[in-house]
């Protein structure tokens, strides 16, 4: 199984979307760790969304679509 997954930041009032293989919460965890990555600016991150694939290739396609969108209004709609 692999997973995209839309996670919230209040801090930062954004939306991050990603995908993985792993738990989702193994992956939150992570984004929430002090990293130099985008996510590591802050630790308040929390999943709004998930999806789940049977394969790590459908997951990533999809996570490039919602990406594509580069759309606050699409992100909010899917995930209510």
């Amino acid at each position: 199984m692999a997973y995209i997954y839309i996670l919230y930041s209040n801090q930062a009032d954004r939306y991050y979307i990603g995908s993985t293989s792993t738990e989702i919460s193994d992956r939150l965890q992570r984004h929430n760790s002090n990293h130099k990555g985008y996510t590591g600016k802050w630790n308040d991150w929390e999943v709004v969304y998930t999806e789940a694939y049977l394969t790590k290739e459908e997951a990533i396609r999809r996570e490039i679509q919602i990406k594509n969108w580069k759309s606050r209004k699409m992100i909010e709609r899917i995930i209510n």
